[in-house]
This record gives C-alpha cells, structure tokens and sequence, in this order.
C-alpha cells in the first residue's frame, strides 16, 4: 500500500482514483531514498512504473513552497514519453495546485511560451526545444530543485548528449537528480557520475506479459478499423472485453458505435468527471458493461480479474504503454488474448514489442472481410444509424434487456460469454427504416470535444 510512504493525502486519493493499489518492485526500491531527497540512479527498462517514482516525490516536494515558478525539470527524449509523463503528473497531481507544462518541438512555440508566462512548477521537455526556449530568454531554470533524465541511454543514441550537458549549466548545482536509464554505454556512465552525487542505485527487470497471454496481430488499413473491430467481436466468444484506443474522442466514439451494435459498452477518457469515470468502471467491475473503450491514461491502474480480452484498436505510443495494456488480461495465471489491429506505420513498434516478448507475433485475417472497401463506403456503413438508447453505464436500454438476457442464457455453459445481442452485421449497417412520409431527423454533428461543429 501506498500509505506507508508517507504521501500527501492528495496524492493518496489520485493513486486511488486512478486505481493503483500495489507498488511495482522499482517504486518499491525508489521511492523512499527519492522522498528523502537523494539522488538516484535506475536502472529500468520500460513497463516498471518508473514515472511514479519521481512524479510522486515532485508532487510531495512542490506543495511546498513557492508557486508559478519552475520547480522540476524533466528530461525525455521523444514527444510521445513527454506528453505520457506530462499527463502522468497531472493525473497524479489532480488533487494538488501544481501546474506542469510540456515543451518540444515539432509544433508552434507560442503556446508552450503562452503556459510558461502563466507560470508553472514542472516542465516536461525535450532537450532541442528547451534549449531554444532558453537562447530566447523565454525560460528560466534558476530555481529548479529536482532534475530528472528519463531513458537517458534512448537520448544518448538521439544525439542529444550534447545538449543536455548544456541544459545542466542552466539549472543549480544544488538540486537533487533522478538518473533513469535502461542500459549503461560508457558515455551514460559518465554522465552519471558527472552528475550524481552518492546516489542510491536500484535496479528491475522490465515487466512483462504474462506467459498465460496469448499475443496476436490483424493488419488492417486505418479507416476499416471500426468495421474490422465489429467482425472480430462477431467471432469471438469473449467474456469481459477492454478496447483502448490513442484519443479521448475516438473512445467515445467507438463505444457509442459499439453500442449501437448491441453490445453493453461504455467509455473511459480523460474529459470525463469523476462521476462519469466511477460509473463506467462500476458498470464494467459489476459486468453491467461487457466492453469498456478506454485510453491509455484512463485506463492506468485499472484492476479487474475478469477481462478476457484487451483489444488494441490503435497501437500504444510506446512499447511500455503496450506492457500496460496487455498486463489487464491473463492475471492470476488466467488465459487471455491481445489482438492489435496495426497499419503499416506501426511496423516498427511492433518488432520492438516482439524483442520485449522474445517472439515473433501471430498475423491473422478474416477471409470475408472486405479489406479493400472504399473509406466512403466504411465510413457511411459504419455511421449509418445515428440514434442509441443507453443506460447509465452505457448498456442497452431497459426496453432491450430481454433481448440481451435470452442472448446470454443461450450461450453454451462454459464458454466466455459477453451478454451481447449476436446481430449480423449487416442488420447493424442497415440503415433505418422511417414511415413514409414522415421526416428524416438532421443529424447533428460534433466535434473532437463534443460540442457542436
């Protein structure tokens, strides 16, 4: 438990929310020197839970002390570890007034310098963004107390040892440093030892799927993918089923396609309130829901026993969000199914996800499924009907429940069942039929964040 660490009360209550109950071995083995202000050095592959173990003592160190003036610096060497810290510490944070912000490059500046004015007490950065920003003038690291190098050895082989050199003559020289690097080339040892001063060394293996997880890929082009997911669910006998996909509104899409379906499903994303968020997984823990849509952050610390199957409908951003994901199925040495549905552009990801698991990944097909459909002809199938009737945790309506209960009754014992309406598909892509004469609704359409477009 969490509590022994001696946590904020506010931090307690986001580690519930966010549903993490046990901490992993590095958390374990780091948290407490972090806390005490020394450094550290981790040496930790990707999927250990690392990013808790400085996020959480920043957390704690920052409810101290000055406000709206940078604090903490973490280093990362891609956008997509960034944005993942950066929504971390905010999930964390969420009980707290601290303000984090992230810079790299790639997109305008203006906004990340707009945040930084507004003040903020943890930047999340790229190095070549930062050291723009501070050529400009437009950032100052003078006060920071915590630095932390994220997958230093990944920002070794970027090139980027150079400037982080030069980031480390902006900020003090009395800070506390969190070093975390999955492999030791000589020039990461060096800086290490440059850097650190008598730092506590902890060392894990990366986690891994479970052994009982039976991993499999279905190549499919980008705009089948709805339709595709409808097929697969089609003929697959599942039990509980958890779909994550990359965006908020894609999850609340998927599920309100899904549901239109037959299927009991709901939402999980981050726009939620904390209301929304508690029924969905109420729905989903009292198997009143039997598909939860979910994205990476929402999903974090989710703990459920019965989920048979996690479907990837958009590759994870990294091969540690891919560790997360995979690891809500087959606990308790229980079997489960991981099928990703990939494009072209995820190759790589994908071999670097089948050196993790030392093993090449099953490729699969539907036979009958039409992979050369036009995304017109996709699109207009699959958003056919508009109109669903939902319940509170985005099951089926009252009205349809004997449907769903004779469905379930009907499936042989001992098999997984889903407690689904078994439509075909094309009564799903059917469009509705109206009385003549009688006039069509317009439909209403929206945007990203569910307003009005």
């Amino acid at each position: 438990m969490f509590e022994r660490f001696g946590l904020d009360t506010r931090l307690l209550r986001a580690i519930a929310d966010c549903g993490y109950v046990t901490p992993t071995p590095i958390q374990e083995q780091a948290l407490p020197p972090v806390l005490e202000g020394k450094d550290v050095l981790g040496l930790a592959q990707t999927g250990t839970g690392k990013t808790a173990v400085f996020a959480l003592p920043i957390l704690q160190r920052l409810l101290q002390g000055p406000r709206q003036v940078i604090r903490a610096l973490v280093l990362a060497p891609t956008r997509e570890l960034a944005l993942q810290i950066d929504a971390d510490f905010r999930s964390l944070g969420r009980h707290t007034p601290v303000k984090t912000t992230t810079i790299f490059g790639g997109v305008g500046k203006v906004p990340q310098l707009t945040r930084l004015r507004q003040g903020v007490e943890v930047v999340v950065a790229c190095p070549g963004r930062l050291l723009d920003h501070l050529g400009q003038g437009a950032i100052d690291l003078s006060r920071v107390e915590v630095l932390v190098l994220d997958e230093a050895d990944r920002m070794c082989d970027m090139g980027f040892l150079p400037d982080i050199r030069r980031i480390l003559a902006k900020v003090p020289a009395q800070r506390q440093t969190l070093f975390f690097s999955a492999t030791m080339p000589e020039e990461i040892n060096q800086l290490s030892r440059d850097i650190l001063h008598q730092p506590v060394r902890v060392a894990v293996a990366a986690d891994r799927p479970a052994c009982t997880v039976a991993h499999a890929l279905y190549p499919v082009p980008h705009h089948l993918k709805t339709r595709f997911l409808l097929t697969l669910l089609q003929h697959t006998p599942t039990a509980q089923v958890l779909v994550f996909t990359r965006t908020k509104y894609r999850a609340r899409r998927l599920a309100a396609v899904l549901e239109r379906a037959g299927y009991r499903s709901a939402a999980l994303q981050g726009n939620m309130s904390q209301n929304a968020r508690q029924k969905s997984l109420l729905g989903f823990r009292t198997n009143e829901v039997d598909i939860l849509v979910a994205t990476d952050i929402a999903a974090r610390g989710l703990d459920i026993s019965d989920i048979s199957h996690v479907i990837n409908f958009d590759m994870p951003a990294t091969v540690e969000d891919y560790t997360h994901r995979i690891g809500r199925t087959g606990r308790a040495e229980a079997e489960g199914e991981a099928y990703t549905l990939i494009t072209d552009d995820d190759l790589p990801l994908v071999q670097r996800i089948e050196q993790l698991l030392g093993e090449k990944l099953n490729r699969r097909t539907f036979p009958d499924f039409d992979y050369k459909a036009s995304p017109e002809g996709a699109a207009r199938d699959v958003d056919a009907r508009d109109k669903t009737d939902r319940g509170p945790y985005g099951q089926r309506s009252p009205r349809q429940r004997p449907a769903l209960e004779q469905a379930k009754q009907s499936h042989p014992v001992g098999l997984p069942t889903s407690s689904r309406v078994q439509r075909p598909l094309q009564d799903f892509l059917r469009p509705k039929a109206t009385a003549p004469g009688s006039r069509q609704p317009r439909p209403q359409r929206r945007g990203p964040r569910g307003g009005r477009g």
